[in-house]
Parts: C-alpha cells; structure tokens; sequence
C-alpha cells in the first residue's frame, strides 16, 4: 500500500473559513475517485507553522497512484480548491506495509 502526503503552504489572505472550506472539499472530491482508499486532512494547530493544511490518502499500489493522479476528479480539485490558495507543496510517499517488495508495488 502506498501513503501519499502532501503540505502545503498557503497564500497570505487564505483564512481559517478557506482552510475549511479546502478541508470539506478535500474529503468530498478524493473520496469519489475510485482508486482512493482513505483520505485524511487538517490543519496546522500552530498558526505559525510553514505548512498550515495537508491532505494524505492511501491507495493500493503506485499503478493506483498513477490513476489517481490522471483522473479527472483530482485534476479539478487540483485547479479549483488547491491552485488558488497554494504558494508551494511538498509530496511524499511511503510504502506502508513492511517487508513488501516495493517493485511490485
């Protein structure tokens, strides 16, 4: 299984109601790709913190996280919800389950 964590930093301007806002929209759009199997998002408890919000998903392989990352769904709340509040981002991933040899994965 593959965990995939992004951070974000945000934009000056984008406020505690555009931090919920994102957070209610990133559980709503990822959710309905089919390739997703978990979401979670927050955001910063330390208002001071560089990356304020973050979303992470897991799915079952990085061929999954291809998909994911093609799909139309992702794509527009890429555009709509992260592009306009978004200065930088940084991604990991993480296979999660030990032992597992990640070339297949």
């Amino acid at each position: 299984m593959i965990h995939h964590l992004v951070l974000f930093k945000l934009k000056p301007g984008t406020d505690e109601e555009k931090i919920e806002l994102m957070m209610r929209e990133t559980r709503m759009r990822l959710l309905k790709i089919p390739e997703v199997l978990t979401v979670r998002c927050g955001k910063q408890l330390n208002p001071k913190q560089e990356w304020p919000f973050f979303f992470a998903l897991d799915v079952e392989s990085t061929e999954k996280l291809a998909q994911y990352l093609a799909d139309p769904n992702y794509l527009r709340y890429e555009e709509e919800v992260i592009a306009p509040h978004v200065t930088e981002r940084l991604t990991l991933e993480h296979e999660v389950e030990p032992g597992r040899d990640t070339r297949y994965s």
